[in-house]
């Protein structure tokens, strides 16, 4: 089946859950004209839907070839890709200086969610060039975004980012590629890279390289890393493409999943070394690559929230479909369809309300840096940013764990269907497993909300936001619906869970690092259960007030009972697991 996007779900949680329409009217978005989010999204899914979705099942089967140091795409691949920038799709958030149309991050976020449902391979090729425009404008220089700026915001050249190394994966400071400095200011870079997503392809006639490197004179471990941009072909001054750059693919991985975007390995200096150009200051790359990393971040947690529902949509329709056996008390001949059993009611609305807190989630992450970057206010964006950089450990793990979770289930709907390739089940778990790896581990995500995030201001940040949770679950409990059934109670006891847990890892995680780390991924799983949970039912709220609040009030009782009710469990996990876990040497180690 194709793919259509949920779009009054996604205003629904746009606007209320993650709070836009209240950003806006306190004009922390300037002069934004909120009512063409709903045309910018209904052209979205139109686009997804008769141009990309049908190439998900034709990329996955046909993949990528390297031969002759080229990468050649799946069939249609060049052609949608065209039809892509020709749309202005790779312009919505980019600077309007350059070419963009200067829309806020959080309809972007939107549309990432739109493209990764359709056809997530695809997607990742332009998740990667605003991650590299947001680094160029951020840290350029004028020259540079003069030559190559205004390329990338409209798609006609797109943008790689490259860390990895073979010995240096999550320890960055590892690597060993070299840059040396070049008479004309610019810099030879000589090494190899691995895992570079679009790494080459034949979709456009310039990619512009984004890579880390250390100089023969920098500091070791991460202090002393470089970040430089490196053309596939160099750029003439009449803005004409010159030369080939000594960058190449030497290699494509052979993959569990998204086999349609290029895996590969990159190879620099077999012909002197590439010729690469400084971002930021030298020794300071890793600063720029943050930039980079943290939108990358908040947009493979929208791919996990975009595979989910592509997942749920598909089982959904199965489910409707597919006949077997009887539901108790049924009269009618032959079998029913299997939506009627209470266990696959219960999965499909496991994969719906999961789906929709985790939307919620990432929604919000980017409204939080955009009010950041936009509000007039100092303190506004300070603690704006303060929300994003919170939010954003927690988009990322929980909605690409989720992602894996009802890619799961919707196999688990299908039955022996869903192991069956035809269907096109097994792919979105498959392609969803790297989600939960890549742009940092989930592991290290829920390391760094524990680390830094939670530890930030002693906390404050974190409490912040619960009062403004607990003043959503007030409203529910005032709100005497029998609708939301324990939706107010089960929400009370899961924020009474997380501040608690909150307290006690603050404690922890300067005297006793480990035994914080030791409960950082559960705490993160609590944090999230708890944020969608609240965001559901103010969603569910917000859809009364508009007249159609049955159906989003089922989603957020759903989503109390069975999802956000595992707090308090959560919490002993945390408080009371970590011995048993740094205890565990005598096992691990024998």
């Amino acid at each position: 089946m194709t793919y259509r996007a949920p779009i009054n779900d996604m205003l629904l949680a746009l606007n209320h859950g993650a709070g836009l329409e209240a950003a806006v009217k306190a004009g922390h978005y300037g002069d934004f004209d909120a009512d063409i989010t709903a045309a910018v999204l209904e052209e979205a899914g139109k686009f997804a839907g008769d141009v990309l979705a049908p190439l998900n099942r034709i990329g996955d089967e046909h993949g990528i070839k390297l031969e002759g140091g080229k990468v050649t795409t799946a069939p249609g691949w060049p052609d949608a890709y065209q039809r892509w920038i020709a749309a202005g799709w790779n312009a919505v958030s980019g600077p309007e200086a350059f070419g963009g149309q200067g829309l806020p991050l959080a309809i972007n976020a939107v549309c990432t969610e739109i493209w990764s449902a359709s056809n997530i391979a695809f997607g990742l090729c332009p998740l990667l060039t605003l991650s590299a425009i947001e680094a160029l404008d951020a840290h350029g220089s004028d020259a540079l975004k003069k030559t190559y700026l205004e390329k990338l915001v409209s798609g006609e050249w797109t943008g790689t980012m490259q860390l990895t190394e073979p010995q240096a994966g999550s320890d960055v400071g590892a690597l060993r590629t070299r840059a040396e400095r070049a008479a004309d200011g610019s810099y030879r870079i000589k090494g190899t890279k691995i895992f570079i997503t679009y790494g080459d392809h034949d979709m456009t006639d310039n990619i512009v390289h984004f890579v880390l490197a250390r100089l023969p004179d920098a500091p070791a471990g991460t202090k002393g890393i470089s970040l430089f941009l490196i053309p596939k072909f160099l750029v003439n001054a009449d803005g004409s493409l010159g030369a080939r750059n000594d960058i190449y693919p030497s290699g494509v991985e052979h993959k569990l999943g998204i086999h349609a975007s290029p895996t590969c390995t990159m190879t620099m200096g077999d012909k002197g070394g590439a010729v690469g150009y400084l971002i930021g200051e030298e020794n300071r790359g890793m600063l720029c690559m943050f930039t980079m990393m943290n939108q990358a971040r908040l947009a493979v947690g929208l791919e996990g929230v975009g595979i989910a529902d592509r997942a749920y949509q598909q089982a959904l329709a199965f489910a409707q479909e597919r006949r077997q056996g009887h539901a108790f008390g049924s009269k009618g001949e032959g079998s029913d369809p299997i939506i009627v059993h209470p266990d696959i009611k219960r999965m499909l609305m496991q994969m719906r309300t999961l789906t929709a807190a985790a939307r919620t989630i990432c929604y919000a992450t980017a409204v939080a840096l955009d009010v950041s970057l936009r509000a007039k206010d100092v303190k506004v964006r300070a603690d704006a940013a303060a929300r994003g950089a919170l939010l954003t450990p927690i988009a990322k793990a929980y909605s690409s764990d989720i992602g894996n979770e009802v890619a799961y289930l919707g196999v688990q709907i299908h039955g022996g269907m869903g192991f069956i390739e035809e269907t096109g089940a097994a792919q979105h778990s498959r392609d969803a497993r790297i989600t939960s790896i890549y742009e940092g581990t989930n592991g290290i995500q829920s390391i760094d909300l524990v680390a830094r995030k939670l530890a930030a201001n002693n906390g404050a940040s974190v409490f912040a936001l619960l009062d403004e949770l607990s003043g959503v679950v007030t409203q529910v409990e005032r709100s005497n619906d029998p609708a939301f059934g324990t939706t107010g109670t089960k929400l009370r006891e899961a924020l009474g869970a997380l501040d608690r847990t909150s307290k006690w890892l603050l404690k922890r995680v300067a005297s006793k690092p480990n035994e914080a780390l030791a409960g950082a991924t559960p705490y993160l799983r609590l944090f999230g259960a708890t944020l969608g949970g609240c965001m559901l039912a103010g969603e569910a709220l917000a859809a009364c007030e508009a007249g159609d609040g049955e159906r989003y009030i089922a989603v957020a009782r759903f989503f109390a009972e069975n999802v956000s009710v595992q707090a308090p469990s959560l919490e002993r996990t945390v408080t009371d697991g970590a011995e048993a876990v740094n205890g565990a040497d005598a096992v691990l180690l024998a």
